[in-house]
């Protein structure tokens, strides 16, 4: 069985910066995907940003580039999601992911988090 739990979310004011982290067990994390999505509430959820088992490979959302960085570490099998110049459409639900496919807005994931709530005041 594979989890991920994931950490980091609060309260921030706009302009702020958090990072979420998301620990992974349960299957060989360097071989895998990893992925952040998001969903504010009345809306779907969407695709943030995505990582390669190698670190090499990253995708972005439009909305959060040149904000938002992924990263990896594998030795710790943990997935990191560093969120600078927040703003209050940044609130939502972001969920840790997991899966085979790296791609601009992956939408297919194997395994999933149960969310860290992120929540910006202006």
């Amino acid at each position: 069985q594979v989890q991920l739990v994931e950490s980091g979310g609060g309260l921030v004011q706009a302009g702020g910066s958090l990072r979420l982290s998301c620990a992974v067990s349960g299957r060989p994390f360097s071989s895998v995907v990893m992925g952040w999505l998001r969903q504010a509430p009345g809306k779907e959820r969407e695709f943030v940003a995505s990582i390669s088992w190698s670190g090499i490979s990253t995708y972005y959302a439009d909305s959060v580039k040149g904000r938002f960085t992924i990263s990896r570490d594998n030795a710790k099998n943990t997935v990191y999601l560093q969120m600078k110049g927040l703003k209050p459409e940044d609130t939502a639900l972001y969920y840790c992911a997991a899966g085979s496919l790296n791609g601009p807005n992956q939408e297919v994931w194997d395994f999933w988090g149960q969310g860290t709530q992120v929540t910006v005041s202006s």
